[in-house]
């Protein structure tokens, strides 16, 4: 098959920073579908979120609506009978003794890539978009440009595909994130993601912030709140 560089299958798991490559992913190319994962998260509020913001933006933007094709959702379970992590077992937020949270599931973004790699290859997608980023975030390995552009090559030649992996938020931090949401679709795209991502690691959907839901200390809700915080100062600091 042949695999259309226009073409991209984009990693959304329903929260803000993959909403975002999504919106990056629909402004590029001609045709976009999504794959999400069911790992055994510890709450389902992410994959909740999923379906409510296609429609969103299928409503919100008709243009990109027009490219956005098929969702597929995927069993991954299987990461969660590996062993326990923070976002597979309910297990307090902590520093393991390698010096990484304990939030971290190992395997997680390479097994992601294979699946996505191995739908690619029999949608004719040439492109796979993932929200990894190593400028804000809590030190996985499986996030850094280098584990990215070696899993590219290891789809290239496992699946025999002219298959790329794009990362657009690799060297952006929180507060550049929410610049591209507002460049790429303005501040209904912006509200949009503020009102229906999630990314609280706790699930957390009751309390509203001015970023959005969580509960405002997992390392997640600090991340993203610490961002939008940057961007709001430094919009106001520009006015």
């Amino acid at each position: 098959m042949t695999h259309d560089p226009s073409s991209a299958l984009v990693l959304f798991s329903g929260g803000q920073d993959s909403a975002t490559c999504l919106a990056w992913a629909l402004d590029r190319f001609d045709r976009v579908e999504t794959i999400g994962f069911d790992y055994g998260q510890r709450h389902s509020v992410e994959l909740a979120c999923r379906p409510k913001l296609l429609a969103a933006i299928r409503a919100t933007f008709p243009a990109w609506g027009a490219k956005l094709g098929e969702d597929h959702m995927v069993d991954a379970s299987v990461l969660k009978a590996l062993g326990a992590t923070a976002m597979t077992h309910e297990v307090e937020i902590a520093m393991t003794e390698a010096g990484l949270p304990n939030t971290f599931v190992p395997g997680r973004n390479l097994l992601f890539f294979t699946l996505a790699g191995a739908l690619a290859s029999r949608r004719g997608h040439g492109v796979l978009v993932g929200g990894m980023c190593e400028t804000d975030y809590s030190g996985y390995p499986d996030c850094r440009a280098a584990t990215l552009k070696a899993q590219e090559e290891t789809l290239r030649l496992g699946l025999d595909a002219d298959i790329r992996i794009d990362a657009p938020l690799m060297y952006l931090d929180k507060a550049a994130t929410w610049q591209l949401a507002l460049e790429l679709g303005g501040e209904k795209l912006v509200a949009l993601i503020t009102e229906e991502t999630h990314t609280c690691y706790l699930g957390e959907r009751g309390a509203r912030h001015g970023w959005g839901y969580g509960c405002g200390t997992c390392p997640a809700c600090e991340l993203r709140a610490g961002g939008w915080q940057r961007w709001q100062a430094g919009r106001g600091s520009a006015a």
